[in-house]
């Protein structure tokens, strides 16, 4: 079974928090198994996670995904491990990523030359810290030598945002598995899941979670959806590694990966991502107005 879950849209205004609670806990009540918040120039998701799931129980949430470049594992770990106290034990998954060069080198200023190792060295500080334990690492890209003191809870997992083959390997060797962006299903029937099961099994590790996140809307207006769509999407085409995603899928652009149609249409999408291996599936809903509420009323029903 495919567990299904949402992402949780930002608000703006000085109730943005308080609305983001709502929207948590109707994810909670429509029988969600997780809601998902991403880490870009908004909110801190991990604060805002940490607020709201501490008032909503029992729902599994996730960062899909925090950047690594701009914060040290350290101070990640500490962060989430505070997240983790607040929203209870078991209910928090961190999800990190690279981000993408653009923003790496031309915003905050750091070199994204090797990615790679850069985070290879950052989940060693990161994933024992988050276990518990003393970190002493010398690396070429990161260091540490310290200990959390903080109360949390023993361990909180830990998702990469990872496409490519080397990057698959190591979510495979090192974390709980993968969370996914505008990867269509058959790249993860063809690519993402055969390469990091084979990772897994080779470095006798269990199989690993594939969360795929992907644009969902239920309409009978599917030429109106993709419209809007190719609006709201089109600038992660320009994105070197979601653009050879959509390459590998021989899609022109983001849009095509949107999951749009009838309720048939969008459930016959869904089970191809099941088949090929999906684990985890997370609605990213985009519709407005009526379609939006038969887009949650569809998805809600895929819980039961």
């Amino acid at each position: 079974m495919v567990r299904i879950g949402v992402i949780l849209h930002e608000h703006d205004g000085p109730d943005a928090l308080a609305r983001l609670t709502d929207d948590l806990r109707r994810a909670h009540d429509d029988g969600f198994a997780s809601a998902w918040m991403s880490h870009i120039f908004g909110m801190d998701a991990l604060t805002a996670l940490a607020v709201a799931g501490g008032r909503v129980p029992e729902i599994e949430v996730g960062t899909a995904v925090v950047p690594t470049y701009p914060r040290h594992p350290a101070a990640l770990a500490q962060q989430a491990r505070t997240t983790a106290l607040a929203t209870g034990p078991g209910r928090l998954t961190l999800g990190v990523g690279l981000s993408h060069r653009v923003f790496v080198e031309e915003l905050y200023g750091y070199s994204f030359a090797r990615p790679l190792r850069h985070m290879d060295e950052y989940l060693s500080v990161l994933l024992p810290l988050l276990e518990g334990r003393p970190v002493s690492f010398s690396g070429e890209t990161v260091q540490a030598q310290i200990r959390l003191t903080g109360p949390g809870e023993d361990r909180v997992p830990v998702l990469l945002a990872a496409l490519g083959p080397k990057m698959l390997k190591l979510a495979a060797e090192r974390t709980e598995g993968t969370v996914l962006w505008m990867t269509g299903p058959a790249t993860v029937r063809d690519h993402i899941v055969p390469t990091i099961i084979a990772a897994a099994e080779a470095a006798g590790r269990p199989a690993p979670r594939v969360v795929c996140t992907l644009p969902v809307g239920v309409t009978n207006d599917p030429e109106g959806a993709y419209a809007r769509a190719v609006t709201a999407f089109r600038a992660y085409g320009a994105l070197p590694s979601y653009r050879a995603m959509l390459d590998r899928e021989g899609v022109a652009g983001p849009a095509d990966l949107a999951v749009i149609g009838d309720e048939d249409a969008v459930g016959a999408k869904l089970g191809e991502l099941a088949k090929a291996g999906v684990t985890d599936f997370v609605a990213h809903e985009f519709l407005t107005g009526d379609d939006a509420v038969r887009t949650r009323k569809f998805l809600a029903s895929l819980t039961t």
